[in-house]
């Protein structure tokens, strides 16, 4: 498992499908669930998606784009339309469109201003996808003639037709969509990069990172970290901070920690104790305070707040 592919754990389109309607311009739809993270392609047409307090970014055909939340948004066929805006979350809501799911698709490209469009809403959550979260900006988009150009014929044709177990096929294809378009983002030229990402490139650091994610709960030391990876201690040391931000250590640290947020707010009754051993601690009082210490609060504070936080 490398850095990215486990930031990516657990993130899976649900409901990308919308049903199947016909709008002609001036037409708005606004997404009003603030969901953590949204995909919009454009399989043809143009328009334009307006984030929450944000200035208006042109969508052209076989655009990507991808909206952090929890702000909403809306995607219109010109700025300042006349339309009234369409409130769409789980169900786009307006009363023609009756109890059914309706995908977003308007079929008048070119001069009729109209748009077909594909949308996945990611309902991520815990601290492994935050991580993610907090390496995007609020809206970024890709535009067509990379990676995801292959996926998007898949979505077209997909689209095209009523097959039994289409709304999986749909989802799973924009999950592949998400990760050509983040990868595109991340390799943009004169792009900034988080550091996890361009240290995976790095013949020495990125084994390191794969080493760290694939063994969270080994005994690592610098040294055995440098020995796996084909480096001297201080060579690895080095090129390590000076990638990644941070020592190899004081990342795993982290990261441990990142998963034990997690596994102490799952859906098992795990312990504390038997987290402390999953991430690499045999001693729960040194597990403890390594948590409270990155962390600001205790395990047992932090179940107790992330469990309570979700009963309401």
């Amino acid at each position: 498992m490398d850095a990215f592919g486990d930031l990516f754990r657990g993130v899976r389109a649900q409901g990308s499908l919308f049903g199947s309607t016909t709008l002609t311009p001036p037409w708005s739809l606004r997404f009003v669930d603030g969901a953590p993270l949204t995909l919009v392609t454009v399989l043809d047409g143009r328009g334009w998606i307006i984030p929450e307090g944000g200035e208006p970014e042109p969508l052209h055909d076989r655009d990507t784009v991808v909206v952090r939340g929890p702000g909403t948004f809306t995607v219109v066929d010109e700025p300042g339309t006349a339309a009234e805006p369409l409130d769409c979350g789980e169900f786009c809501s307006a009363p023609e469109l009756g109890g059914t799911r309706h995908r977003l698709g308007w079929h008048d490209p070119g001069e009729g201003g109209g748009a077909t469009l594909i949308v996945g809403a990611y309902p991520l959550r815990g601290e492994i996808s935050r991580r993610l979260l907090e390496a995007l900006p609020v809206v970024l988009r890709v535009a067509s003639g990379g990676t995801g150009d292959p996926v998007l014929d898949h979505l077209a044709a997909e689209v095209a037709v009523d097959a039994p177990g289409q709304q999986l096929v749909l989802d799973r294809l924009l999950d592949w969509m998400l990760v050509c378009t983040l990868r595109e983002w991340f390799d943009r030229p004169g792009g900034e990069p988080p550091g996890w990402w361009r240290a995976q490139r790095d013949p020495v650091v990125g084994e390191a990172l794969r080493l760290l994610h694939a063994e969270p709960a080994a005994p690592w030391t610098v040294a055995e970290l440098a020995r796996r990876a084909g480096a001297s201690r201080s060579t690895l040391a080095k090129r390590f901070t000076d990638l990644v931000g941070e020592p190899p250590l004081t990342y795993l640290t982290r990261w441990r920690m990142t998963l034990a947020a997690d596994l102490l707010t799952g859906d098992d009754t795990r312990t504390i104790a038997e987290v402390a051993r999953t991430v690499g601690y045999a001693d729960p009082f040194t597990f403890s305070a390594a948590f409270k210490r990155l962390r600001g609060v205790s395990p047992s504070g932090h179940r107790r707040a992330e469990l309570g936080a979700g009963q309401f």
